[in-house]
């Protein structure tokens, strides 16, 4: 039963002598990574590679890394966003994962959600289902489809100034990418504002884009209808099932919020099967709660056994805390393309 995530983490955010000794075996091949990253996207700057204007204004969020940055709970809030404010968009991804698709249709079950590794022709697909715009899940480095606004996320929690890409590391192009943002959003979990501010402060010198920070903070607690505050996580003892980008700061949320934790760790996009799922339940000692995210609750729960302890899941909440105005202004781009396109 993995309980630290996957070897590849193990390798990039590992402090240990193995760490760095396969850390360094993999520098030569992540400068010929860097080398192709860079030639595409020159490429693209010189037109050389076609970026092609979708049928609906997009807003793309992505990252510069891989996971752990909050892109689904963050496009999930701005389809919302654009929803309330009278759009009708629909959430375009590749769908590599069976989780995020499902996640989205339940944070969001009026927004329909299209998956297309061919962006473009998830666009048309879009269009014909009735959106007036899109939000690009994941899709920052998908330059071949035109997006009105760029959102690019940075993890606080993760952040600790080295940049180290693939397979060397988790990042998937250097901080000069933040050069094609319209808006830098820095998410936090665990750490606290400050530590936020300051890597918001490091990021600025790499864009002229605004930088905006807002935190993922835990929602209530649910299971199979029921629903309970985050406060009751106070004085319990839990075992945090997660299979996600950056489970550490899942941990670090439920400690926060007053559990005590026990983990069980896969790698991202980890596809439970019925065995995990029973082994998970054994697992469980008397008194403690089964908690994951709700990205591994959509798998999981199907294969819950009957007759085990209720596995509740928590999702995360995007809450502005500073650059709220820019990110306003990303929002009202995308409103006014729908009737303005260039």
């Amino acid at each position: 039963m993995p309980d630290g995530g996957s070897v590849a983490e193990r390798v990039w955010l590992g402090h240990g002598a193995l760490a760095r000794v396969a850390r360094g075996a993999l520098t030569p091949l992540e400068g010929i990574y860097r080398f192709g990253v860079g030639m595409r996207g020159v490429l693209f700057d010189r037109g050389a590679l076609a970026i092609h204007a979708p049928p609906v204004p997009a807003i793309s969020i992505g990252n510069l890394s891989v996971g752990g940055t909050g892109k689904t709970p963050v496009a999930a809030w701005v389809a919302r966003s654009l929803l309330d404010a009278g759009a009708r968009p629909a959430i375009v991804m590749r769908g590599h994962g069976a989780d995020e698709p499902l996640v989205h249709a339940r944070l969001n079950p009026d927004v329909p959600v299209i998956t297309e590794p061919d962006r473009l022709r998830g666009a048309r697909d879009a269009l014909a289902a009735g959106a007036d715009c899109i939000v690009l899940d994941d899709a920052f480095q998908h330059r071949r489809i035109a997006r009105a606004v760029d959102v690019v996320l940075v993890s606080a929690d993760r952040w600790d100034g080295r940049v180290r890409l693939l397979p060397a590391g988790p990042w998937r192009e250097p901080l000069a990418g933040l050069r094609r943002a319209t808006l830098v959003l820095v998410t936090r979990k665990a750490v606290d504002l400050s530590r936020a501010r300051s890597v918001a402060s490091e990021l600025a010198g790499h864009t002229s884009a605004p930088v905006a920070i807002a935190a993922l903070v835990l929602g209530p607690l649910a299971s199979n209808g029921e629903e309970l505050p985050t406060s009751a996580l106070a004085g319990r003892r839990v075992l945090a099932i997660a299979a996600i980008g950056d489970s550490e700061a899942f941990r670090e949320q439920l400690q926060l919020a007053g559990a005590t934790v026990r983990a069980a760790f896969f790698g991202d996009h980890h596809r439970f099967t019925r065995d995990d799922a029973r082994e998970l339940a054994n697992r469980i000692s008397a008194g403690e709660w089964p908690v994951c995210t709700l990205k591994d609750y959509v798998k999981l729960a199907p294969l819950w056994p009957a007759a085990a302890s209720a596995i509740w899941y928590v999702s995360q909440r995007v809450a502005p805390e500073s650059g709220e105005m820019a990110v306003q202004q990303a929002l009202d781009s995308v409103l006014r393309a729908r009737t303005h396109p260039n």
